[in-house]
């Protein structure tokens, strides 16, 4: 988008206040996710939300935006943050410097993905680093708290955001992203979301469990995408009344024709984390869905891509040292004692980083039909009478209907982290 339409820098004058207050001088596309998700609803369409694990996923990410006018999100979780080079504290950053080193003009949003809650510590732990969000120039949050209980899943979500600015997108989770054949179900969606309207809390968006997984299907292992679409439209349909669609996790690894019909099943929001990472170490991918290949036990490092061979070899053997399988999850906790070589790379390699993560983000904006969404973010932008993009809901539900004796399920996790 230019930066010098009227329609973009009567926009700029209605970013969120948190954002004003840090850029009021740049021409920074950086807008509210309330605003993107209610774009996407109106152009059944998808915003490409893209973990930034890597710095350099987001410059990829913003040229392809840019280049097709596309609204994208910008993310990363809190696990995330503690192994990667990005963090809360500076990908906003990070994603500033980049849309000016493009000119400006991209639309975004920067997310907080999977802000996991796993009892009473992390809620109050939230309640301080929430502030610190909002200051640095965050629009928009995911609050995870799957991993307890729907009851307290729904007194965690209900508390922690409660210190979430209104005029920030909202997404919550019902459900833990564990893989085929673990669905979250109706009950359990009208339950959780119902008893956060009787609070006052309105979602843009929920994760659920619909048969994805984060990181990569082991083909030689029989591990095999396995989202259930059917389950999905059925809980966006359920949930229709509340305003609230669905946001698809662990994307990485789905057939690419696949993602181009999730639009038609209530899903607003895409999550794109390890595909982007295999391409910035240049891991060997299937070409429709990005999953990593395995072969020999070993992912495969492809020299004409990524980072150099060398670098990779470093990689390798400290994961050696850490005790890890080479088809290992864990490889991602490389990033973080890595970055920084990676930036200093010589720029014939960040140069193929940015144009193969440009690529992917293109695939994935044409395929969620989210080409020209800039447009319709900065029209919704423009058009209200106010620069707060605070949904126009109701408190439809009775706080009374919703207690932990009928909670749908009751039962704890089973141990593992699924947050990321």
């Amino acid at each position: 988008m230019n930066v010098n339409d009227k329609l973009y820098r009567k926009a700029l004058d209605r970013r969120p206040l948190n954002v004003r207050n840090r850029w009021e001088g740049e021409d920074v596309g950086l807008f509210s996710g309330r605003d993107i998700f209610a774009a996407m609803k109106e152009n059944e369409a998808i915003v490409l939300a893209a973990n930034a694990r890597h710095p350099l996923t987001a410059k990829g990410v913003l040229r392809a935006a840019k280049k097709h006018s596309a609204a994208v999100l910008i993310e990363i979780a809190k696990s995330e943050t503690n192994y990667c080079g990005a963090n809360f504290g500076n990908l906003v950053d990070f994603t500033v410097q980049y849309s000016q080193e493009l000119g400006h003009g991209a639309v975004f949003a920067m997310h907080v993905d999977h802000y996991g809650i796993k009892g009473k510590e992390d809620v109050m732990r939230a309640v301080a680093q929430m502030g610190e969000i909002v200051a640095k120039g965050w629009t928009s949050v995911a609050i995870d708290a799957s991993h307890l209980d729907d009851w307290n899943n729904l007194c965690a979500t209900r508390d922690v955001a409660m210190h979430v600015p209104p005029y920030f997108g909202l997404e919550a989770e019902v459900g833990e992203i564990k893989g085929p054949g673990e669905f979250s179900t109706v009950e359990e969606a009208l339950y959780f979301i119902g008893g956060l309207n009787s609070w006052g809390i309105f979602p843009d968006l929920i994760a659920i469990s619909n048969g994805s997984k984060h990181g990569t299907y082991d083909k030689t292992m029989g591990q095999d995408e396995g989202i259930n679409l059917e389950r999905t439209q059925e809980i966006a349909a359920a949930l229709r009344p509340y305003g609230v669609s669905i946001a698809q996790h662990g994307i990485s690894g789905t057939d690419i024709e696949k993602c181009a019909r999730f639009r038609k099943y209530g899903i607003v929001k895409g999550n794109v984390a390890t595909l982007f990472q295999n391409v910035i170490f240049g891991i060997k991918m299937e070409p429709d869905t990005g999953n990593a290949v395995i072969e020999g036990d070993s992912y495969v490092k492809e020299a004409d891509r990524g980072i150099p061979a060398d670098l990779w070899n470093e990689i390798v053997a400290y994961c050696d040292g850490k005790g890890m399988s080479r088809k290992s999850g864990d490889y991602k906790k490389a990033n973080l004692p890595f970055c920084d070589k990676i930036l200093a790379l010589p720029d014939k390699y960040l140069d193929r980083i940015l144009d193969e993560t440009e690529y992917w983000a293109e695939r994935f904006i044409k395929a969620f039909n989210a080409e020209g969404t800039a447009d319709k973010v900065i029209e919704i932008v423009n058009r209200r009478g106010t620069w707060n993009p605070l949904p126009e809901r109701k408190i439809i539900a009775d706080r009374g209907d919703f207690r932990a004796d009928n909670a749908p399920t009751k039962g704890g996790n089973d141990g593992g982290d699924y947050s990321e």
